[in-house]
């Protein structure tokens, strides 16, 4: 037990750094989830503000927010689910079959630079792209013959919206997780499978779909687990009073409640009502996971 201790004293103190900084940043601010519970006041502090019980929780449960915000967010999710994480799986597969080198590096970049790009930058390039007069898609839609659509302020086009700007600035870059895990699978597995006489799409149904289905899993389960948390900046970008039917979430109501109004004690309710279900969603998944294909996080 020493020498484990005196051999790895080095790392226990690189460690520490990062463990005062998480204790400090991650677990220290949980104190405030005590305002959920109390009926705030920025003058009084956590500590002298009155206790409310779950008075907090029961107003956004009964809210006629609750249902609308709760199916939105959902929607945008399992819309991002179905479109946006099938679609990195597809590039990482197609840029696996590439074989000339510099036109893969030359796609693999073009597809992950709008990362980069600032989503304040990339919402307002969407929005003068939509724009009524000057978007160039409603001049090719006059150009054709057709009205021009004021896809901003209509709630039916704001889900495609979202998800379209989504996706074009995060499947590229989710795209090089599966890209990384393309590059363990065994070389000898596709050269015997081409002695076998296999096809392409045999190789990639037997070999590689199967070869990188523990990171599939992974990402998946973390999916799920982020299902009431959307793209917060990309929606208060986007949104207006016009589309909150389909537009407004979870997360834009906390901003509207503890930011604007000012209520603390309902925003910070919503904001742990958020954690706890998709703590749940988190072990539910992993739990079917495991049941299913043996395979989880834990």
């Amino acid at each position: 037990m020493k020498k484990f201790n005196r051999d790895q004293i080095s790392l226990y103190l690189i460690m520490l750094p990062f463990i005062i900084w998480y204790m400090l940043f991650m677990f220290k601010p949980m104190y405030g989830l005590l305002i959920a519970f109390k009926d705030y006041s920025v003058f009084k502090g956590i500590a002298s503000s009155p206790w409310v019980g779950l008075k907090h929780f029961k107003v956004f449960l009964t809210s006629p927010e609750f249902y609308r915000t709760l199916k939105n967010t959902l929607m945008l999710n399992v819309y991002s689910l179905l479109i946006e994480f099938p679609l990195a799986i597809l590039i990482a597969l197609m840029l696996n079959e590439v074989k000339n080198k510099v036109f893969r590096a030359f796609v693999q970049t073009a597809s992950f630079i709008p990362y980069f790009i600032a989503i304040v930058i990339a919402a307002g390039i969407t929005i003068n792209m939509l724009s009524p007069n000057t978007g160039v898609i409603n001049i090719i839609l006059q150009k054709l013959g057709f009205e021009k659509i004021y896809f901003l302020i209509k709630p039916e086009y704001f889900r495609g919206i979202f998800v379209g700007l989504n996706s074009w600035k995060n499947t590229g870059f989710n795209a090089i997780i599966y890209i990384a895990a393309l590059t363990a699978v065994d070389e000898q597995l596709y050269e015997a499978a081409k002695i076998d006489g296999a096809s392409k799409l045999q190789q990639l149904i037997n070999i590689t779909i199967p070869s990188i289905m523990p990171t599939i899993i992974v990402m998946l389960i973390l999916k799920i687990g982020s299902m009431l948390s959307v793209a917060f900046e990309t929606v208060l970008l986007l949104y207006q009073p016009a589309t909150y039917e389909t537009a407004d979430v979870i997360s834009t109501y906390v901003y509207r409640t503890g930011v604007i109004n000012q209520d603390f004690g309902l925003a910070t309710a919503v904001g742990l009502f958020n954690a706890i279900i998709a703590m749940l969603l988190v072990y539910t998944a992993n739990t079917v996971s495991k049941k299913v294909s043996n395979l989880g996080i834990w």
